[in-house]
């Protein structure tokens, strides 16, 4: 088998999965938004103060970035759950679906209300007029007379809000729903193009075949043909039972795994899912959580487990600048999270991901640059690149500070774009990790930083308050821990990073426990 064949079968094999979450996000998330945005417009429509408002609020919604919509609600129902537990002793999930059918109904609600109240104020006022004449009154104006006429707009609006709502589903990856959009983040970071395409034409798709549903609805509004317009309703009450009955049969998983958008991650998941299958448990991955995301989500009890770095926990949680010991860091990063948030630490699995400063070795060598300090006077004449969030990280601002770094161009990119990218010649420095086995694959050196403005990564395998008395979970765990060494896991990477056969997380996770055993 190619490497194409097996890559398009591993992902066919997870359609079922992620196409019956996105239809049920989606629908939920365009109901919602009906329901809100539907009664409002009739309340609006002739109120012309009240209906700039609400126009005008909707439209504000539609500016937002998508994602930035959804992992705003993360935060916040957070924030909502734990008071509701404190107050009520009521708890609920906030992770995953909640906040993306809220940000996605959200956004469905601007094309539906707009169209209503375009469709309704378009309407001859004789026509009102002759309908109050014969007898009706204004709601019935409005039922019998009114919003038949109207509907023919106001189902292209529910057209257009559906299309958008299917498409932005599938940016709800990054807050813990599954959906199409698992095929595109972990495609984007472990270089399987062809999970990419899979994704996104499985989004496009099913789009355009609700579009075309729904069209056959307008259409057999607008010609009064009850049969075309049950026809299409039935073609979408089809379209949502296949996707989501393949999905009813399988059980609950016992544990969640979390892990964060970057190849190690997915592949220390995909190792933890197996470690928990040889023992007998059920588990499932919620893969590609941004770094803040993911550690609420533990500390709520959402996420039963994932691997994190002291660094990180040092830096972005506890706020802490100084340089310490490699010792030190972790000794203080384990209490922190056992005192702060009751988080377990099970150890560190015996290797280091540290963010550093990388550059064409060649380049290097030409410039005399072999640390942070030799690069800070060239820095203005050079670029520098670093991934979606360095650039706003505490690291970075220390790295800056430290040594007065001043590059002449800051870019930011996805980070398996980066290496290829400085390769290239395109950008002189990136942001990497020290366990990527990239560095090598491209030639490029890591510049040595004498100031240690950087503080240790230990890779550290955290367990949720709710697990950390699971003897049984927690013993499954520990043959992880102290048993990857930083060569096997840049061999890992590397490995994930070429493609071909054998690349997936899963597979090279297979392989990486095979070598632990040795």
């Amino acid at each position: 088998m190619s490497a194409f064949e097996a890559r398009f079968a591993e992902a066919l094999a997870r359609l079922p999965d992620y196409l019956g979450s996105h239809v049920v996000v989606s629908v939920t998330a365009l109901v919602l938004g009906l329901a809100v945005s539907l009664p409002l417009a009739l309340i609006v429509a002739r109120r012309p103060a009240w209906r700039g408002v609400a126009l005008a609020l909707t439209s504000i919604v539609q500016t937002i970035p998508g994602l930035a919509l959804l992992a705003l609600f993360y935060p916040l129902l957070l924030g909502v759950a734990a008071l509701s537990e404190q107050w009520t002793g009521f708890g609920f999930s906030a992770l995953g679906f909640l906040p993306s059918v809220l940000a996605l109904a959200l956004y469905s609600m601007l094309p539906v209300l707009r169209n209503t109240v375009t469709g309704l104020m378009g309407i001859d006022p004789a026509v009102s007029e002759a309908a109050l004449g014969v007898g009706m009154t204004r709601r019935q104006s409005l039922w019998m007379v009114e919003l038949p006429l109207a509907l023919p707009i106001i189902m292209a609006g529910i057209r257009t809000s559906a299309v958008w709502v299917i498409g932005t589903a599938t940016l709800s990856t990054p807050v813990g729903q599954t959906s199409l959009g698992n095929y595109i983040f972990a495609g984007l970071q472990t270089q399987n193009w062809v999970s990419v395409l899979f994704g996104c034409v499985a989004a496009a798709v099913l789009a355009l075949a609700v579009d075309q549903l729904l069209a056959q609805v307008e259409r057999g509004v607008q010609a009064r043909q009850r049969p075309r317009v049950l026809g299409g309703a039935l073609g979408l009450g089809l379209v949502f039972l296949a996707a989501i009955v393949p999905g009813l049969s399988r059980p609950a998983p016992g544990y969640v795994i979390g892990a964060k958008p970057f190849a190690e991650q997915y592949i220390l998941g995909a190792l933890i899912e197996q470690r928990l299958a040889q023992a007998g448990m059920r588990a499932s991955r919620r893969d590609g959580l941004g770094s803040i995301v993911v550690f609420n989500a533990l500390a709520a009890g959402e996420v039963d487990v994932y691997v994190d770095y002291s660094g990180t926990i040092w830096a972005n949680q506890m706020g802490r600048s100084d340089a310490k010991p490699r010792a030190e860091v972790l000794a203080a990063v384990t209490q922190w999270l056992k005192a702060q948030h009751s988080i377990e630490t099970l150890g560190g699995l015996g290797f280091e991901n540290a963010y550093a400063l990388a550059m064409p070795k060649a380049k290097s060598q030409a410039l005399g640059i072999r640390s942070i300090a030799d690069l800070a006077v060239h820095a203005p004449q050079l670029s520098i690149a670093g991934d979606y969030e360095f650039f706003a990280r505490p690291e970075w601002s220390a790295l800056r500070d430290a040594y007065g770094l001043a590059f002449r161009e800051q870019r930011q990119m996805q980070s398996e774009f980066m290496y290829s990218a400085a390769a290239a010649g395109e950008i002189d420095v990136i942001s990497a990790y020290t366990s990527d086995g990239r560095i090598a694959q491209h030639d490029l050196v890591v510049l040595d930083d004498p100031k240690q403005a950087i503080p240790p990564y230990d890779a550290i395998l955290l367990v949720s308050p709710r697990r950390a008395h699971d003897s049984v979970f927690i013993n499954a765990l520990r043959p992880l821990v102290g048993a990857i060494d930083v060569t096997l896991m840049r061999a890992a990477n590397l490995k994930v990073a070429q493609g071909g056969n054998g690349s997936s997380p899963e597979a090279v996770a297979r392989r990486l426990w095979g070598e632990i055993r040795k």
